[in-house]
């Protein structure tokens, strides 16, 4: 499947959870779901993950037009890498561009998956987080194969 289906998918599931949460939810307001552990909670981020740099909108644009013009400029190299980078830099680039969308509308970033024990965070930031890992994983990988005794 073309990387860029699968980042498109990853826009449209994210923007779909979002307008259900604002359809559904007013601001702040929280549903529980397991009581004690999970709700979901509708809030405006400012910020980055775990609401790091709040209010620094403008650099978060850039930032983010920068890691996909980047992502972009790779993406012939991107395909000859192992199909798990490939799904990684896909994942990633759908919620990077799933986080901008909300950045450029409102400004803020919308949130809704409140577990108690962690910062709220939505799809976007699930498939960043994702991405991440798998191309982190595929490196950490490399380097085992490149160490371990032939036999």
């Amino acid at each position: 499947m073309p990387l860029v289906v699968i980042s498109l998918a990853v826009v449209i599931l994210d923007r779909v959870t979002k307008i259900l949460v604002q359809s559904h939810l007013a601001e702040g307001q929280s549903i529980p779901i397991m009581p004690g552990v999970m709700s979901l909670t509708y809030i405006l981020n400012p910020g980055a993950a775990f609401g790091m740099l709040e209010h620094q909108r403008l650099f978060f644009i850039l930032m983010t037009v920068a890691v996909i013009a980047v992502l972009i400029y790779f993406r012939r190299r991107i395909k000859e890498e192992a199909v798990i980078v490939q799904l990684g830099a896909a994942f990633f680039l759908g919620g990077a561009v799933g986080n901008l969308i909300d950045r450029i509308e409102t400004g803020f970033v919308i949130d809704f998956f409140d577990f108690y024990f962690w910062p709220i965070f939505n799809v976007a930031d699930i498939f960043i987080c994702v991405g991440v890992g798998l191309i982190v994983w595929n490196i950490v990988m490399d380097e085992y194969r490149k160490t371990e005794p032939q036999k």
